[in-house]
């Protein structure tokens, strides 16, 4: 078990070197015994009769407390279907589902667990968590929102890095200091890009001014805060934080660490390739100017008409060669740091140099020296730090709530006291040593709970009634909750399902058609170029542009996050719209003829195995009697196509038992 550690103590030692000014905040017993801020305590496993696996002796352990038990467990049927989705994001093909049925080894399930791990489509699923929590977009969001044209390197990072299971202390030091500690490593420069990801207003492209830089900070502070060490330290911009021992300084001093951050783009491109660049583009502009030159004299239909032919010129504007999104410290432009009051950029109170959380130091702990070389080394070092209370412990929370539609705690971006206690603080922790422990890999800790019982339990309770009473929302864990799909599960398993799904993994987004009245609302339609290739458009959802002022009808209607903010948990809402979509949409009928082709290729003219193959693609499962004799009833009247449509749109597929 990983020893406790003094984490107050042994950071504060690393904040005595140099100091500019000390702080005089002081912090009382009783905002720092709060459960979040305590070391991780050294915990042993419940001994519970006939459990072997310590997620199952807690869970057990809690359930006996209350006088409850575990469900007995899924059908393996249901167990792979379960498991593919949760892990890949996609169904399993009905061969897969018979294998496993069909493999009666003792250690069939353990077998299929490692596939899934090792499989490439579990970067791709579980590296769209991250960036739900990073908000990643491709695009600046506001009016102009200008696309980000190599942003996508830095999703392709984080799919990289899960897929080779990363140590999540590396993966978060790329990520917030990457050019500072590994500059010679170009994952770690395409993953400081992160500290440009959130979203950006241009101002007429002037990103120096006061007020602009002020929201950049912000974007940097907030992301840290709530993406990283789980507290909503963004409340304690404008004043002391109401409820958590967060004061307006602890932010400031957070924000001081990123004072020199500033964009670099790192050119890709030749010498010979940028200077054919540089020629293109100043053609256009001196058009440009020739064209506003002559403007200036025009009125009525001949100005319309010239404004029509510059809005044409601009098109031309060549795209930007390809480079690294990434950032850099310049020390000459670093911005002096201050507490603002009421978070006015033009209220300037103290100036402050960085320093990190205060309740989890001595008090009077001084601040580093604000011209310090590398701080966002120094941060990601103490957020990275062992001991550190906080950060294994809101990643472990997180990789919980993936698999199981709630975190241990319930509010998985709010560790503070207005966020939920955890439902089982022993459990975490213990999951939080282990982390630490297996050198902060995630598959490892995968594993531990997708091998539990707890995991593996059936959807239905034979003491369901009893069960419910005691624990309505099954906090407890006493069966395993049924969970609608998510966005990118529905598109990308309608894609799988319907056979059309292209397997083609990373590179440039892929922008597929959208109405044009939706295009026509953005501040240039040349912005959504839909991409040429039509195989690209059937590739999976991570691959689609991440475009904060358009997203996909489909997608947002069954709540995908509009990545404005870190999104700590997909909502799962049931509206009339997500039926009209799943019924009428272009996209879901685009499937259903193909699923159709599928089937009369696939089952030929037979209607009964038409319905069964159906079945086993959609649901993982043949029909009962009820649903086979409907189905037919239906194709007696309706073509394949309209069955197909149905299909889709069947509890058995848009959910997961």
């Amino acid at each position: 078990m990983y020893p406790r550690i003094a984490f107050a103590a042994a950071a504060a030692a690393s904040f005595l070197f140099g100091a500019a000014t000390v702080g005089n905040e002081k912090y009382t017993a009783a905002e720092r015994r709060h459960w979040s801020f305590q070391p991780r305590a050294v915990v042993t496993v419940p001994s519970v009769a006939g459990v072997s696996n310590a997620v199952d002796a807690f869970v057990a352990a809690r359930l006996q407390k209350d006088g409850l038990r575990m469900a007995p467990a899924a059908d393996r049927a249901t167990l792979i279907r379960r498991l593919y989705f949760d892990m890949l994001g996609v169904p399993p093909s009905p061969a897969e589902v018979d294998a496993f049925v069909a493999d009666r080894s003792s250690n069939a399930w353990e077998k299929l667990v490692d596939r899934v791990l090792a499989s490439p489509h579990y970067g791709e699923r579980w590296g769209q968590h991250w960036l739900d929590v990073v908000r990643f977009a491709e695009t600046d969001g506001f009016e102009y929102d200008t696309h980000r044209n190599d942003a996508w390197r830095f999703r392709d990072y984080v799919i990289r890095s899960i897929q080779q299971d990363k140590p999540y202390d590396r993966f978060l030091q790329e990520q917030l200091a990457g050019d500072e500690m590994f500059p010679e490593d170009q994952d770690a420069l395409i993953a400081s890009g992160l500290q440009r990801m959130g979203p950006l207003r241009k101002n007429a492209g002037n990103q120096e001014v006061a007020s602009s830089r002020n929201e950049v900070m912000t974007e940097m502070t907030n992301l840290v805060g709530s993406g990283m060490l789980g507290v909503t330290l963004g409340c304690a911009r404008c004043h002391d934080h109401k409820f958590d021992p967060l004061r307006q300084k602890d932010y400031y001093r957070m924000q001081a660490f990123f004072a020199a951050v500033h964009d670099r783009d790192i050119s890709l491109a030749s010498k010979e390739e940028e200077e054919a660049w540089k020629a293109k583009k100043a053609a256009v502009e001196s058009e440009l100017k020739e064209m506003k030159k002559q403007m200036r004299g025009l009125k009525g239909e001949e100005r319309s008409r010239m404004a029509a032919k510059i809005k044409e010129a601009e098109e031309k504007t060549p795209e930007p060669l390809p480079a690294l999104f990434a950032v850099s410290n310049d020390m000459s432009k670093a911005t002096p740091t201050h507490v603002l009051a009421r978070g006015d950029y033009q209220n300037k109170g103290d100036r402050v140099a960085p320093r990190t959380l205060g309740v989890l130091l001595p008090d009077d702990t001084p601040e580093l020296p604000a011209d310090l070389k590398n701080p966002r080394t120094v941060l990601a070092k103490w957020i990275t730090e062992p001991g550190n209370p906080l950060t294994a412990r809101v990643m472990v929370n997180r990789i919980w709530h993936y698999h199981f539609g709630r975190g241990i705690v319930a509010t998985p971006n709010d560790f503070g006291r207005m966020g939920m206690r955890p439902t089982h603080p022993e459990l975490l922790d213990y999951l939080a040593n282990q982390f630490v422990e297996n050198g902060w890999r995630m598959k490892p800790l995968h594993k531990l709970i997708l091998m539990s019982r707890t995991y593996q339990q059936s959807s239905t309770s034979p003491v369901e009634a009893v069960a419910a009473a005691k624990d309505p929302d099954n906090t407890l864990l006493w069966k395993h909750s049924i969970r609608r799909l998510d966005a990118e599960q529905i598109r990308d398993g309608m894609l799988a399902v319907s056979g059309r799904l292209n397997a083609k993994t990373g590179g440039p987004s892929v922008i597929v058609p959208v109405e044009q009245e939706l295009v026509d609302l953005l501040y240039k339609p040349s912005q959504w170029a839909v991409t040429k290739d039509v195989a690209e458009h059937d590739r999976r959802s991570i691959y689609l542009i991440h475009k904060r002022n358009l997203r996909l009808p489909m997608m947002e209607v069954f709540d995908a996050p509009d990545m404005q903010i870190s999104c700590a948990r997909r909502e799962s809402s049931t509206h009339a719209p997500q039926a009209l979509e799943l019924l009428n949409g272009d996209f879901a009928n685009s499937m259903a003829k193909s699923l159709a082709a599928r089937l009369d290729k696939e089952a030929g003219g037979s209607a009964a195995k038409q319905v069964d193959l159906a079945y086993r693609l959609a649901a993982g499962r043949l029909p009962n009697a009820q649903e086979r004799a409907a189905a037919l009833r239906f194709l007696a009247k309706q073509p394949l196509s309209e069955f197909a449509v149905a299909v889709l749109n069947l509890n058995s597929f848009l959910y997961v038992n």
